[in-house]
């Protein structure tokens, strides 16, 4: 049995070259653009972007309709505490109004009856 003997650089061009020539038959073996199957498996892939295209603007158009929806709900309930406040602020003015002219009677009818 020999012992390990270092390559040499010979050897290492060697090598070198081997490796550049299978990588060179590996690219040479694929096929090429305009091969059928290549044609279907990029048709494939280009259709199922589409389709996640066309998913994803679903989605987003679903979420725009959802946001307008709550958007429009927000609005509904800021007019409805608007107008409780402002029935709110009438009747206190009316309650008001009435217990002055009850004062404003009370009143007249104390001068009234000095006279």
């Amino acid at each position: 049995m020999s012992g390990f003997r270092e390559p040499g650089f010979t050897d290492r061009q060697k090598a070198a070259q081997e490796a550049r020539k299978n990588l060179l038959n590996k690219f040479k073996s694929q096929p090429a653009h305009d091969d059928p199957a290549v044609a279907a498996r990029r048709a494939e892939r280009e259709a199922l972007a589409a389709k996640r295209a066309d998913t994803k603007a679903a989605r987003e158009a679903e979420r725009a309709e959802q946001k307008r929806l709550e958007q429009e709900a927000k609005v509904a309930e800021a007019e409805r505490v608007a107008r409780e406040a402002q029935e709110t602020v009438e009747k206190a003015a009316a309650l008001e109004a009435e217990q002055k002219a009850k004062r404003d009677a009370r009143y007249a009818a104390r001068k009234a009856k000095r006279k």
